[in-house]
């Protein structure tokens, strides 16, 4: 492998990862509802996001609550049930999509309702929907080298209003199918939060350790996926044979250094939809049944999905279970991250 694209941890494991729920269930039938008028002028069927996708639902939070909140939120459980002083954390790392500004950060606002010291850095890491698993190689990294012993990982995302404004939009009378197309993933997005703490692997035995990471970049394809909050325009077919692409070129050349194929317990993978998902396990030659998946009943939820997965799965994994983390975001950036649980 070339330049710093391979790394092995040295002593950093996982000392718990928790999630918060958004409360409010909203299903595809009641998107497909909101756009029923458009479908039929534009000749397309109802029904895309469950038939297609696999995505029977997924989470708006409620009024009132943020994704701050969410990050919040989740980011106390993961303190409390690591048994950490929050004193002794030393960095705290944001790595929503969402954000409400430009600046300050949305760091410092999860930093402040959580009341962590003033001693823990905090700032935010983004990389569409790769930035949690970004963020835990560059905590991981602050840990081996000694600079922190104890780091939080935060991350919540809002798809209500993207989506609101989506569907009013798609609902004009100048909507052609090319734009409800264009337009298709952003329904396909969903609300929550997650937060991980790591530690340092001699002081905290009983916790999951990292064991090594393989990325790839093909920012060619930065263009396949844009978004903001108003609007997200996705080459959906481009998207997924890029990363696929770009996803096998890692997986090959990880295979000089890692025995992932077909060696791990669980494959964690980017959830985004079962085309998606069929389409990595019939590239990688992945059993499916080792596939948690989280995407038929929380939608997409970007960079946390991920570590909100695997937060669902934890409770049936043993001691000596591999898992490998799999993620790609937008721009392209694909990595793999393997846990020792």
């Amino acid at each position: 492998m070339s330049g710093n694209a391979t790394h092995r941890f040295r002593n950093t494991s996982i000392l718990t990862v928790q999630t918060a729920d958004a409360s409010q269930v909203v299903t595809s039938d009641d998107l497909d509802d909101q756009l029923v008028d458009t479908y039929r002028r534009v000749g397309l069927r109802p029904g895309l996001l469950e038939r297609l996708c696999g995505i029977r639902e997924r989470r708006w939070w409620a009024d009132g609550v943020t994704f701050v909140d969410g990050a919040a939120m989740a980011g106390a459980k993961a303190i409390s049930e690591s048994g950490v002083d929050p004193t002794g954390i030393g960095v705290m790392i944001n790595t929503s999509v969402s954000r409400k500004y430009l600046e300050p950060s949305t760091a410092s606002a999860v930093h402040d309702a959580l009341g962590l010291p003033r001693s823990a850095q905090n700032f935010d890491v983004t990389n569409a929907c790769l930035g949690f698993m970004n963020g835990m190689e560059l905590a991981a990294a602050m840990i081996d080298s000694g600079l922190v012993d104890h780091a939080l990982i935060v991350n919540g995302e809002d798809a209500r209003s993207v989506q609101e404004r989506t569907i009013d939009r798609l609902n004009r009378p100048e909507t052609v199918a090319r734009d409800v197309l264009s337009q298709f993933a952003t329904l396909t997005l969903g609300c929550g939060a997650v937060a991980m703490v790591l530690g340092r692997t001699d002081q905290h035995p009983e916790g999951h350790r990292m064991v090594g990471s393989v990325s790839r970049a093909g920012t060619e394809h930065h263009e396949l996926c844009v978004g903001d909050n108003d609007m997200m325009r996705t080459d959906l077919k481009g998207l997924l044979d890029a990363g696929i692409g770009l996803g096998v070129d890692m997986w090959t050349e990880a295979g000089q250094e890692f025995d992932w194929h077909g060696g791990m317990s669980r494959y964690v993978m980017h959830q985004v939809s079962k085309v998606h998902t069929a389409a990595m396990c019939e590239k990688f030659g992945i059993d499916e049944s080792r596939v948690p998946k989280t995407f038929p009943t929380r939608g997409n939820l970007g960079p946390a999905s991920v570590p909100f997965t695997l937060a669902t799965e934890q409770d049936a994994l043993v001691d000596g279970d591999r898992v490998l983390l799999m993620g790609v975001g937008s721009g392209l950036n694909t990595a793999c991250l393997e846990i020792e649980w």
